[in-house]
């Protein structure tokens, strides 16, 4: 018995045999950090098939949606405080909260790889506490990953170099160390310049390419394993917006598609459900214009496909107005523009409780003494409204 438990500690002890693995996992750490600002557990390399990703979850004593974020930290740490999901250390406090976040951390700002990892600390912490935080692909994590390049801002472009040099510095490390694989160069098969772009930003463009591609290291990190269509209880989240046809394809097949793509297993170009404007993360048919217009007919009949559905939940397109819903709040449309990339809007979030009620939690000061009559319009189609005690000095909001 005294001889089995010298074993098993001898097997969990560092040793001279699992040193390379260590030394590795210390290399990922210390590049992390250099990165983000973030010490993030590692995760170990499972050699064990990856297990289908969960489209469809139970219902939640309470669900948090969060709109777009587009590259712009502090205004993603303001909404998830407004919802009481962070505390003043940025870590957790969301208990068993499930939350989604709908889309487009990338383009428009300098921070999306600071956001990535900030996302995923977040995961790890939630799940300790109960909670879950559910991330999707939008439109623009699609542009990324097949080179699209239109939305980057130099600030994106830098943090991208920033990215580049810190893992080249952590590959070279792990390349002195016996006993592991070389790594893999991620600039493989990358142009040294490309037609049109001047000399200064070649580099730049060239790490995130190299990022972002079809398995590149970013894209298989932080993007592979997000879901693209969800479902949690009786709500619907999509970055776009969904269709007859797209349910008919199959939300789980979506997902595993994308997942496949950003993996590497299906070539360079995104797959169909992701491409032109009635795609999954660009159509704007339920989101597009006054609630008014939204063609809620149609809206009605996709939903009666999905078992149990009663709203679809997107981003995607800009609410000046800030969260709304349409089709009797079929449709709730929550993509405020945070990001000052975007129009600097308010940060604002949907809250969703154990009995299907929705409420918006603003920042915005209005609400407190004006507007009344849409607080008033607003609660009686169905979706409340919610000012934080302390008002928008809890957000710190600078506009």
């Amino acid at each position: 018995m005294e001889n089995r438990t010298i074993q098993e500690e001898n097997k969990s002890s560092p040793t001279c045999e699992n040193l390379p693995s260590l030394l590795s996992s210390f290399v990922d750490t210390f590049v992390d950090f250099s990165v983000s600002g973030l010490f993030l557990p590692q995760q170990k390399q499972d050699q064990t098939p990856q297990k289908p990703l969960q489209t469809h979850y139970p219902s939640a004593d309470r669900l948090v949606a969060i709109g777009d974020l587009h590259g712009d930290l502090e205004k993603s740490k303001q909404a998830l405080r407004l919802a009481g999901l962070i505390d003043g250390s940025d870590r957790w406090s969301g208990g068993s909260t499930t939350v989604v976040q709908i889309g487009d951390v990338l383009d428009r700002g300098g921070e999306e790889l600071k956001i990535l990892y900030f996302l995923e600390k977040l995961k790890h912490e939630a799940v300790k506490s109960g909670g879950q935080l559910i991330t999707l692909n939008g439109n623009h994590e699609i542009m990324n990953v097949e080179g699209d390049f239109r939305y980057v801002t130099g600030k994106g472009l830098e943090e991208f170099n920033v990215w580049a040099y810190w893992y080249g510095v952590g590959n070279k490390m792990k390349s002195l160390c016996h006993g592991l694989e070389k790594p893999e160069d991620p600039f493989n098969g990358i142009p040294l310049s490309f037609r049109g772009v001047p000399e200064m930003f070649s580099h730049s463009i060239r790490a995130r390419i190299a990022a972002l591609r079809p398995d590149g290291p970013i894209a298989r990190r932080f993007l592979a394993n997000n879901v693209t269509v969800l479902v949690v209880g009786d709500s619907v989240f999509v970055h776009g917006g969904l269709l007859e046809k797209h349910v008919d394809y199959g939300l789980e097949r979506i997902n595993e598609e994308v997942r496949d793509w950003i993996n590497g297993l299906m070539g360079r170009r995104a797959p169909g459900s992701c491409k032109g404007s009635n795609a999954v993360v660009w159509l704007r048919k339920f989101s597009n214009g006054l609630a008014k217009n939204c063609d809620c007919s149609l809206l009605e009949h996709v939903l009666a496909t999905i078992p149990g559905a009663k709203r679809m939940i997107m981003g995607h397109t800009i609410q000046e107005i800030g969260i709304n819903g349409a089709c009797d709040n079929r449709a709730i449309r929550i993509d405020v523009g945070m990001s000052k990339g975007c129009i600097n809007g308010l940060p604002e979030v949907l809250e969703i409780n154990r009995n299907s009620e929705l409420r918006v939690l603003t920042s915005n000061p209005l609400y407190q003494n004006k507007n009344k009559t849409y607080a008033d319009a607003a609660r009686k189609e169905g979706l409340g409204l919610l000012i934080p005690e302390h008002g928008p000095k809890q957000v710190e909001v600078k506009a």
